[in-house]
C-alpha cells in the first residue's frame, strides 16, 4: 500500500473513532474471505460497519483520539465494526458471538459501549438480552408500573366504601316491610340526639341572689303550733 494510501485510511479510521461510541473489536484469524463477507452484510443489517484494517494504521487512529482501551486490545488480525447511531448493540453482539461459535476461530475481544470498555464476557452477556424493540417495551412496563400502583392506592379506599354502602343497601333491603319505620326511628333518634341540654343558670349570670329556703324543721314546728287551737276550738 502506497504512503498517500495508508494516510487516506489512517483519516478516515481517526474520523470514524471519533464519531462512533460504539464499536466490537474481534480477531478474524482463520475466517475466509466468503465467511467475512456474509458477516460484513449481516452487520450492515444490525446498522455496523464491519472493516478489516491492519494494526499499525489502526494504532496509529487509536493514537491520534487517544483510545488507550483501543490501544490495549489491538493485537493480531483484527476486525472493528463500526456501529452507526442507529445500530443496534445487541443485535450486533449477538452476530459476532454467534459468528465465533459457528465457526469456532472467530474470536471476540472486547471494544467500547457509549464509550466505556467493555471485555469480552461482557459482549457475550449483551448479545443475551432481547432485542431492542422488546428491551425498549420492558423499560416502559418498568416506567409505569409504579404509576399504576399509585393509582391503585388511591382506588382501593373508594371501591371499600362502595362495597360497604352496598351491603348496608342489601341488608336494609331484607327487612321485609319495615324499613320505613326503621329508617323514620333511626331519623328520630338522630333528631334527640342533636337537639342540645340546656344547662340551668348560674347564681351571677341574672345578677339576682337565690331566694331562701325554710328549712324542713321550721315547717314542721308550724304544723304542731297548729294541732293545739284546733283542739281548743272543738271544746
Amino acid at each position: 500500500m502506497k504512503k498517500q494510501d495508508k494516510e487516506r485510511v489512517v483519516a478516515e479510521l481517526t474520523e470514524r473513532l471519533r464519531r462512533t461510541e460504539t464499536l466490537l473489536v474481534a480477531d478474524y484469524r482463520g475466517l475466509t474471505m466468503h465467511q467475512i463477507d456474509e458477516l460484513r452484510a449481516k452487520l450492515i443489517e444490525y446498522g455496523a460497519r464491519f472493516a478489516v484494517v491492519k494494526n499499525t494504521l489502526t494504532r496509529r487512529a487509536a493514537q491520534a483520539v487517544g483510545s488507550d482501551a483501543l490501544l490495549a486490545i489491538i493485537e493480531g488480525p483484527t476486525a472493528i465494526a463500526f456501529l452507526e447511531s442507529d445500530g443496534d448493540p445487541v443485535a450486533v453482539a449477538k452476530a459476532l458471538v454467534d459468528a465465533a461459535r459457528d465457526t469456532r476461530v472467530l474470536e471476540v475481544k472486547g471494544g467500547l459501549l457509549e464509550g466505556r470498555p467493555i471485555e469480552a464476557g461482557e459482549i457475550e452477556s449483551l448479545a443475551k438480552l432481547p432485542p431492542a424493540d422488546i428491551l425498549r417495551s420492558q423499560v416502559l412496563g418498568a416506567i409505569t408500573s409504579p404509576l399504576t400502583t399509585i393509582v391503585g392506592l388511591f382506588t382501593a379506599p373508594l371501591q371499600d366504601l362502595y362495597g360497604l354502602l352496598d351491603a348496608r343497601i342489601e341488608q336494609l333491603g331484607g327487612l321485609s316491610g319495615t324499613e320505613p319505620q326503621a329508617l323514620e326511628d333511626a331519623a328520630a333518634s338522630t333528631e334527640e340526639a342533636s337537639v342540645p341540654i340546656e344547662e340551668a343558670p348560674s347564681a351571677g349570670a341574672s345578677g339576682s341572689e337565690p331566694q331562701s329556703q325554710s328549712p324542713p324543721e321550721e315547717a314542721g314546728e308550724t304544723e304542731t303550733t297548729t294541732e293545739p287551737e284546733t283542739q281548743e276550738e272543738e271544746q
